[in-house]
């Protein structure tokens, strides 16, 4: 019998407004122990996925240059105040998540054998999809979930079973 999606699915999902600050947010993921969420927007639809790794993005962006090979030492030197003072000026304007979410996301249906979700996830490159019955969030599938495939003997052999 096939793994379906709605059977290794997390169904408790925590959300974040778009209107959340950065720092906000970076408060929530790590208060609840999670590195990602998905953003919804003021009538509580989903409107994107937001990571720590777009945190971290945001912030790498803000101050490492894109062309150090091109610049001298002092025009090195010069960038780097200048997106410093861009970065502390960026600062007093809080960043929301709206600026740094994904827009897109990818979701597959609660029915959906769990080899498939892995092809998605790895060609991808996600480490979490949402699950979907009827065309609304019902669940997450996080890499985490993927794992217990391999930790669950009955769900390893039912994996096994459908080769």
């Amino acid at each position: 019998m096939t793994v379906l999606a709605r059977e290794i699915m997390t169904p408790q999902i925590k959300a974040v407004p778009q209107s959340w600050t950065m720092n906000q947010l970076a408060r929530f993921l790590t208060d609840n122990e999670i590195t990602g969420s998905p953003v919804t927007d003021e009538h509580g639809d989903v409107v994107g996925i937001v990571t720590l790794k777009d945190i971290t993005e945001f912030r790498w962006n803000a101050t490492s240059p894109d062309t150090e090979a091109e610049l001298t030492p002092e025009e090195l030197a010069e960038a780097r105040r200048l997106r410093l003072a861009i970065f502390e000026e960026m600062g007093k304007v809080p960043v929301e998540v709206r600026d740094i979410m994904t827009p897109s996301v990818l979701s597959v249906d609660e029915q959906t054998p769990v080899r498939d979700i892995a092809n998605i996830m790895m060609r991808e490159h996600l480490h979490r999809i949402f699950v979907t019955k009827e065309s609304k969030i019902t669940g997450i599938i996080t890499t985490y979930d993927m794992l217990k495939l391999i930790s669950d003997r009955e769900l390893t052999q039912r994996c096994a079973e459908n080769d």
